[in-house]
């Protein structure tokens, strides 16, 4: 899992808790997350930091929705609720039950579901403003929607159009790699749309599988991949093996056997250029390997090919607000996650 995420997710998700700054930072510590992120300009974190915070606030205050609502949802709910929708017959039932279960247990929040024109909408519905931050919640509680039907069916479930009841966020790049397909802002009601056929799937997990995906929560529902999807996730896939050799725009397009013309209109189709998604890749390689290895900084330059480390140190920069080298040194300092 190369990606990375924005700070927005990490600062966002103290929103519902007092916490002062000194307590953000020392979960943040205990995550593996350097405090200095906390301001840093355009800082980003692996998914796997991001997962290791949320499940830190969730043990700590016993929430597993850390602060959004104005019920805490005790641990267990989550495993509660893929118990109930795993002896559905199919996603559509199990649908129904997944909504019924939030309309159980929360007064200020759920989830409706309907079907029109061959697509199934899955709606979030707010009675009352969320006690937490308000984007996050959407993001996160649309996302645990998305995460958990497509582990439930065994299938990637692509969403054809998201809705946003906010105003676009600063952090909206990320949603091509969490909402792939077309997203619109300032709507009544957050939604997603997939393909209503999909309603029909059978469930496949049993409770044998729930473990795993428990344990892995809620990286496994936070991101869920759909490379073989968009053209942009192909091109990371491919860069991903390639980089060195095989980086350019006209390598990439004659491997997608395709012109450059036409990869270049694909890719303005999904709301990006080449440019971009070969830049996001290299600074999610670059964070991820400064946060993970000992590799020099000219190794990992030379690696994501850069002519020199004064070109990697201004991209760098550009991308995340700090220098590769202040990125590595305030993660050197931090202990091993707890």
């Amino acid at each position: 899992m190369t990606v990375t995420v924005s700070m927005h997710f990490v600062n966002e998700l103290f929103g519902g808790l007092s916490k002062s700054d000194s307590a953000k930072a020392g979960y943040l510590t205990r995550a593996g997350i350097s405090p200095f992120l906390l301001t840093a300009p355009h800082g980003r974190v692996t998914v796997e930091q991001f997962a290791t915070l949320y499940r830190l606030l969730v043990n700590e205050h016993d929430d597993e929705t850390p602060g959004f609502f104005a019920r805490p949802l005790r641990g267990g709910t989550l495993k509660l609720l893929c118990l109930s929708v795993l002896e559905a017959p199919t996603l559509k039932v199990a649908l129904h039950r997944y909504t019924l279960f939030f309309r159980i247990l929360l007064d200020d929040f759920g989830y409706v579901y309907s079907v029109q024109n061959g697509l199934a909408r899955v709606a979030l519905v707010e009675y009352q403003p969320p006690a937490g931050s308000r984007i996050l919640v959407h993001e996160l509680m649309l996302k645990l929607f998305h995460g958990i039907a497509s582990w439930m069916i065994a299938r990637k479930i692509p969403p054809v159009m998201m809705e946003c009841a906010y105003p676009q966020p600063a952090h909206s790049a990320d949603y091509l790699y969490f909402y792939p397909g077309k997203v619109t802002f300032n709507q009544p009601q957050t939604a997603m749309y997939f393909d209503a056929a999909l309603l029909e799937q059978p469930i496949r997990q049993t409770k044998q599988h729930l473990g795993a995906f428990l344990r892995r929560a809620p990286a496994d529902w936070f991101y869920v991949s759909l490379e073989e999807r968009l053209i942009s996730h192909r091109v990371r896939e491919h860069l991903g093996r390639h980089l060195a050799d095989s980086g350019s725009v006209n390598d990439v397009a004659q491997a997608l056997h395709m012109s450059v013309r036409t990869l270049a209109r694909r890719l303005a189709n999904e709301g990006t250029h080449f440019q971009a998604v070969k830049d996001e890749f290299r600074r999610d390689i670059a964070i991820q390997a400064l946060i993970r290895s000992e590799r020099s900084l000219p190794t990992i330059a030379d690696e994501l090919g850069f002519q020199d480390m004064a070109c990697f140190s201004r991209a760098f920069k550009a991308w995340t607000g700090n220098s590769p080298a202040a990125y590595r040194r305030a993660t050197a300092a931090l202990p091993s996650p707890s």
